[in-house]
């Protein structure tokens, strides 16, 4: 059902668009052997399950929280616990992601993926075995990391793969994916969790990751590797200013923004990580062996800016979902099913819209697309907003999630491409880590942040809900008195996602359009490399 969906939703765009990657000259990849005429769509195809699993895990898990929440941790009514299900999954993916990208240019991105897909594979047998709330969120730590050394492998193959005139059309596939992961994902989770329990989220991708990894052991071209340095202070010094700050976030609801223990505070640790993040960036700056991240690359308008872009696009998504099901489910009594059926039209719309946007892309500005597309994701979140009350028709919440979908195809695809169309092959890696990160952090940030305005936002309208006995949040629907300032509070909680996206609009108006960049040149440049 997974591979009939995705070629349903992408086929004709992907077969148009192979069409014509077969027609060019620069349908070679740089190989172990040297150039060699292949297409390099049979590869991208292959990665696509790969980032499929990827997506639909985030999607399902989704869905899932209330119901893990009332098998894993039913007693309290504080909401900071079960979102860790999602924080500890995208810490873990954020930290290594600076040197897994450098990983695949020294390895050789195919067998960083492989190891990569097989960690996340085996970690999701563990995720649904785990008989606690602690056993989950360690195991789904491990899913992170093998997510991390998935991410920037699939990014960098594009990059070396497809000449620069053609990636918007290998983008517009991955967007088209993302759009069928917003389909598959939660109606599968809701039929798996209504079903078959929560477990079944996570044992799902166990037959898909075994699939994924025979094509792409078979499919996946062995590219050129490059010797690289790694900075194991930049690492440490990332580690550490990510987590302090994540950490700080994500518990001072828990510590009501005061002292953890002894002299230690919420705030201190949060200045600490701003104080160890501004010590790693110097650091980089500075170092005079290879840096981990290479500061150079930001000279480069369009990459700083779809940086910012693409942290913005991490914080809203991660965030948008959790007061969403949780107000579906828990003020409005809809089962999880129910709940991911209100997101076909999303689905839908991103699916068909993803891969005619990335071939327009290839030659338009790509502020044509984004900035449209961002203020779509906002404006279908103000809308969320207003539509989150008990009064509300459920079929009417269709109405934003198509708008949604129709912003999304102008959103992922374009903001990816924009980002690495003027990486040399030699940047490839490092580039692909960088942006993975930058969208991973805010993706971390919008997790714990969320989680933090949303127990706040229930605080103003129920006061005491924390300190109530029964754990009722998580455990069925609400009752009505209780029910109706619950879906006050998540419609607040929507907002922040809405506010944050702005942020993303105003930055990609700084974009520039990129210079068209001929296939004999990146021929030419990639030739260079192999022969390095």
């Amino acid at each position: 059902m997974t591979d009939a969906s995705t070629s349903s939703a992408t086929g004709d765009a992907a077969g148009a668009a192979s069409g014509t990657a077969s027609a060019a000259p620069g349908r070679t990849g740089v190989s172990a052997d040297g150039p060699r005429p292949r297409s390099p769509w049979p590869a991208l195809w292959a990665l696509v399950i790969g980032f499929f699993m990827i997506l639909v895990d985030t999607t399902i898990v989704s869905v899932a929280n209330p119901a893990i929440k009332a098998a894993l941790d039913p007693e309290t009514n504080n909401l900071d616990n079960v979102v860790w299900v999602t924080s500890a999954y995208l810490l873990a993916y954020a930290v290594p992601l600076l040197i897994t990208g450098r990983l695949g240019d020294r390895f050789g991105p195919k067998y960083m993926y492989l190891g990569g897909l097989a960690i996340f594979t085996l970690a999701s047998l563990g995720c649904g075995l785990s008989p606690t709330l602690g056993a989950l969120i360690a195991f789904r730590a491990v899913q992170g990391l093998g997510a991390a050394l998935m991410t920037p492998q699939t990014m960098a193959i594009i990059t070396r793969t497809f000449p620069p005139n053609q990636r918007g059309a290998a983008m517009g596939l991955w967007g088209a994916t993302s759009g069928v992961a917003m389909l598959v994902g939660p109606l599968a989770g809701g039929l798996l969790v209504d079903g078959l329990g929560w477990e079944w989220i996570f044992f799902v991708n166990i037959p898909v990751g075994i699939v994924g990894f025979v094509l792409a052991w078979i499919l996946v071209p062995k590219l050129e590797t490059h010797p690289h340095k790694f900075d194991l202070v930049g690492v440490f010094l990332s580690a550490t200013g990510l987590f302090l700050i994540v950490f700080g976030l994500q518990e001072g609801e828990t510590y009501d923004w005061g002292v953890i223990w002894g002299p230690i505070t919420v705030w201190g640790l949060i200045l600490a990580g701003v104080v160890v993040m501004a010590l790693f960036l110097w650091q980089q700056a500075k170092t005079k062996s290879e840096a981990l991240v290479p500061l150079d690359l930001f000279r480069d308008r369009n990459f700083s800016v779809a940086n910012i872009g693409i942290a913005t696009v991490g914080f809203t998504v991660t965030s948008m979902s959790l007061p969403l099901m949780f107000f579906l489910q828990l003020a409005r009594g809809l089962t999880p099913t129910e709940s991911a059926l209100l997101l076909i039209p999303m689905a839908v719309a991103a699916g068909v819209l993803s891969p005619i946007a990335g071939r327009w892309l290839d030659r338009t500005d790509p502020r044509v697309l984004l900035v449209p597309g961002l203020l779509l994701v906002a404006g279908s979140l103000v809308l969320y907003s207003v539509l989150m009350n008990l009064d509300t028709p459920v079929w009417v919440f269709l109405i934003p999630s198509f708008i949604m979908g129709i912003g999304n195809a102008g959103m992922w695809g374009p903001l990816a491409t924009t980002a690495t169309r003027n990486l040399a092959p030699r940047q490839a890696g490092a580039g692909a880590g960088i942006y993975n990160t930058t969208r991973t952090v805010g993706s971390v940030l919008g997790s714990a942040a969320i989680a933090v305005f949303m127990q706040s936002r229930i605080e103003a309208n129920i006061p005491g809900a924390a300190e109530a006995p029964g754990g009722s949040f998580g455990s069925g629907a609400l009752p009505d008195a209780v029910a109706a300032p619950f879906a006050t509070a998540m419609a607040q909680s929507v907002l922040l996602s809405a506010a944050v996206l702005l942020v993303g609009v105003v930055a990609v108006l700084f974009l520039r359009r990129p210079p068209a960049t001929s296939t004999e040149g990146w021929q030419a440049e990639n030739a260079a490399v192999a022969g390095d």
